[in-house]
């Protein structure tokens, strides 16, 4: 069984110590401290974004199972030195749970549920890294613990805090594009020198001696233990099934939420690779052309998504005329008109040049959905929304697992090529049994969360 350690100070001492002032979440009449009481579990990488956008409110605690990752990020934001320090974020919520008000998950796939979970169920708001978990069955549970619970949500996918993914579906709901039957998305990589992704000399890799710095059962958490190798520990983890979700839980949240989102693409029927370039045995593939089917959604016909990376991409709209196929992004083929929409799904324009510029000058369609009143992405978005001055995240748990829910099912044929027929009602494949212990994967003792969350 894996124990909880201790932090890296001597935090009992510290969390006693300090008479940290709290954000009235929940309460009736206006706060008597304006901040929000902060705590970071995952503190390198990605983290560094919200470091920065926690200089505003309280940094009072900060997680991460190696100790290196603590000063990172330091120079980002002075609180990084003075927050209490933990290495287990199961210690920091037992602690210092009633000095906490949100946190903030900032970890790889494989942990983002059990920490999310944790944190949700003692109340508190949570803003967690995309993709938003490992499996579909993470994913609807997520979704059941924010109806439990009560508590403002929100995935890191940026571009869902843009105007453009607002004025595209704006613009499909106004009729420009006609019916919309095919979405092509892609994007270059994986790029094998980093820095997300990298392949070992060897397969399965060597295993080395884990680090002084490293608490290496922490940061397998839920998973197996493989034997540690340097290629896990940083960003290239995200190549490993067991991890991460490859290319697509990489780049799928960002290309594909404009699709997932304007056309409602909530449940595929069929997922397939129709290409696999280079399969690595037990990692993702260097390419691959991956193919969603959908039916159709109330009034909206049947629509097919397909994802292309490794070099792959979609034939270029003869109507194209805004130069060389850009590196990354999505078309959307409709019946009247196609729009391109960039790799964080913002920045709508029709494929024609002539045509946008004529467009651009009689007036785009009103505006239907609220723009962001602020430039500071999730974070910004989730703290007004803690604070009560603005609406829920659009990246909320409701939405966020769904687009999830696809991305994982995209990222399995990925790894394991063929073909899935998916039944979202009873979250089953049907016609590959075997992939159905990675819907819901196994979670050892101090692991599992939400189960309570399925009874009747």
């Amino acid at each position: 069984m894996i124990t909880r350690r201790t932090f890296l100070k001597s935090t009992t001492a510290v969390a006693g110590a300090l008479a940290l002032p709290r954000f009235a979440i929940g309460k009736s009449g206006t706060p008597a401290n304006s901040k929000i009481n902060l705590a970071l579990i995952g503190t390198g990488g990605i983290a560094g974004v919200a470091i920065v956008g926690a200089r505003k409110e309280n940094l009072v605690a900060i997680c991460d199972v190696n100790e290196a990752n603590l000063s990172v990020h330091a120079d980002l934001n002075p609180q990084m030195k003075t927050a209490a320090q933990f290495r287990d974020f199961r210690v920091m919520l037992d602690k210092m749970g009633k000095d906490i008000d949100a946190v903030v998950i900032c970890t790889p796939d494989h942990t983002h549920f059990a920490a999310t979970m944790d944190a949700m169920q003692r109340g508190k708001p949570v803003l967690t890294q995309k993709p938003l978990t490992h499996n579909v069955w993470q994913a609807r549970t997520l979704r059941k613990a924010k109806e439990k619970y009560g508590v403002i949500t929100c995935m890191a996918n940026q571009g869902h805090t843009y105007d453009g993914i607002r004025q595209m579906r704006e613009w499909f709901e106004a009729g420009i594009l006609g019916t919309v039957t095919e979405v092509d998305s892609w994007y270059p990589g994986p790029n094998w020198k980093g820095p997300a992704f990298k392949k070992p000399a060897t397969f399965p890799p060597t295993v080395m001696p884990v680090p002084s710095e490293l608490d290496w059962p922490l940061w397998l958490g839920p998973a197996k233990n493989p034997g540690f190798n340097t290629i896990y520990e940083y960003k290239t983890w995200r190549g490993f099934p067991q991890f991460g979700s490859g290319m697509i839980g990489d780049w799928f949240c960002h290309l594909c939420d404009g699709a997932v989102w304007t056309l409602g693409l909530y449940e595929p029927t069929v997922i397939e690779a129709e290409k696999i370039d280079g399969p690595n045995p037990g990692m993702c593939p260097d390419g691959s052309i991956l193919r969603w089917d959908f039916g159709a959604r109330g009034d909206l016909p049947p629509c097919t998504l397909r994802w292309y990376d490794g070099g792959n991409q979609p034939s270029m709209p003869k109507e194209w005329s805004w130069g060389n196929l850009p590196k990354f992004g999505s078309f959307f083929r409709g019946s009247k008109k196609t729009v391109f929409l960039d790799e964080l799904s913002d920045n709508p324009r029709l494929v024609s040049r002539e045509e946008m510029i004529d467009f651009k000058a009689a007036g785009y369609p009103p505006v239907k959905y609220p723009r962001l009143p602020e430039k500071n992405g999730p974070m910004g978005e989730w703290l007004r929304a803690i604070k009560g001055e603005g609406p829920e995240p659009g990246s909320n748990f409701d939405y966020a697992s769904r687009l999830t829910e696809v991305a994982c099912l995209g990222a399995l044929v990925q790894f394991y090529g063929g073909r899935i027929e998916w039944d979202s009602a009873n979250m089953k494949i049907t016609n590959r049994p075997e992939l159905n212990a990675f819907i819901k994967e196994p979670a050892p003792e101090g692991w599992s969360y939400g189960e309570d969350l399925w009874k009747a």
